[in-house]
């Protein structure tokens, strides 16, 4: 039996496939290449010695995506395929709802005609919108601030109602915060294009010289330095949460929902003074406005995710750190041959 992983050439999807080939899993990768690289998956097999079976497919074209479950005994579908990028939901939310909403329904379509009703699906903090205490527990109240956040609620409430309407479907769904780092060979890790949008490749970019400085975006939040604080878990941990989850989805029927964090948060001046010391670097940076939206303080209570899943986070932020530049000094272009895209797949 196979574990099909939709978008699992981007940066947490390969990641994860990583760590369910070490698991001993078969698996299975649909991706359209559209924001991701399929030099990831060569890298993937050549970290783990195993192969893989790729199928370069979108995931709207239900008639091609009905061929990989007629060609593959898929016991459970790790559904990380979509488009991430806040800012350009915000300017093109059609695309959003197209790729990340119809394109599930689309998945969900087709493993329910061949009896496929194992999945877990990889949904985000962002559902959560200002907390209103801290940490962020799976029952704080759900308010979304954008399309990406919007397409990610729809889907959680749509798969609710999929197990309502027939319960032998089992179903996880992870709500996760900032994943950083990479894989610790250097050779995977996440291939930002243009100005990233996350501290941690924005920070590795400016220490390899594709950037001046560092946009440090507000320094009078309440907080220890006036920076925002945000829980950044190691992706490699990550990727070992999505296996745990699996494990139980596969044994479990019902709908289960698990914040993926560290627990704790880390100001954005204690992420670079973290990789400064890890690196023996100086990253330049100054102090810009704050970006509307953005909260103080944003970390997760990870405890469900401990008692169900039997997961916690274990790298440490000099880790995340450590592997991230890693990777930056080993891939200074990021893959080769990549394709130009705005938004990039998990």
């Amino acid at each position: 039996m196979a574990i099909l992983v939709t978008g699992g050439a981007g940066y947490i999807g390969s990641h994860t496939c990583i760590e369910l080939l070490n698991a001993d899993y078969e698996v299975v990768i649909v991706d359209n290449f559209s924001n991701s690289n399929p030099i990831a998956l060569q890298r993937v097999q050549q970290i783990t010695g195993k192969t893989i079976k790729v199928y370069e497919i979108d995931l709207l074209n239900e008639l091609e995506l009905e061929r990989v479950f007629q060609e593959n005994s898929i016991e459970a579908v790790i559904h990380f395929a979509g488009l991430k990028a806040v800012g350009e939901s915000v300017v093109n939310p059609l695309l959003y709802f197209e790729k990340n909403l119809i394109s599930t329904i689309s998945l969900c379509t087709v493993m329910q005609k061949y009896n496929v009703k194992n999945i877990v699906f990889s949904s985000s903090a962002t559902v959560y919108g200002l907390p209103e205490t801290l940490p962020i527990t799976e029952d704080f109240p759900l308010e979304v601030r954008n399309p990406y956040g919007r397409t990610k609620r729809m889907i959680e409430e749509m798969l609710h109602d999929v197990y309502i309407s027939d319960s032998s479907w089992s179903i996880s769904i992870l709500r996760y915060f900032n994943p950083i780092g990479a894989h610790e060979s250097g050779l995977i890790g996440e291939d930002s294009i243009g100005i990233p949008n996350n501290l941690m490749p924005y920070i590795t970019k400016v220490a390899i010289g594709e950037l001046k400085e560092l946009n440090v975006f507000g320094n009078t939040y309440e907080t220890s330095d006036g920076t925002g604080v945000r829980d950044y878990i190691h992706v490699c941990d990550l990727a070992n949460g999505h296996v745990a989850a699996l494990k139980k989805t596969i044994e479990m029927n019902e709908v289960g929902i698990f914040n993926l964090g560290t627990g704790r948060g880390y100001s954005v001046l204690e992420v670079l003074r973290a990789f400064e010391s890890a690196t023996s670097l100086t990253v330049p940076y100054k102090v810009c406005d704050p970006r509307p939206g953005d909260v103080a303080i944003y970390y997760a209570d990870a405890t469900r995710a401990f008692k169900e899943l039997g997961w916690k986070a274990k790298k440490s932020l000099e880790e995340m750190c450590k592997d991230a530049w890693r990777w930056q000094l080993n891939n200074p272009n990021g893959y080769l041959k990549r394709k130009k895209q705005s938004t990039s797949s998990k």
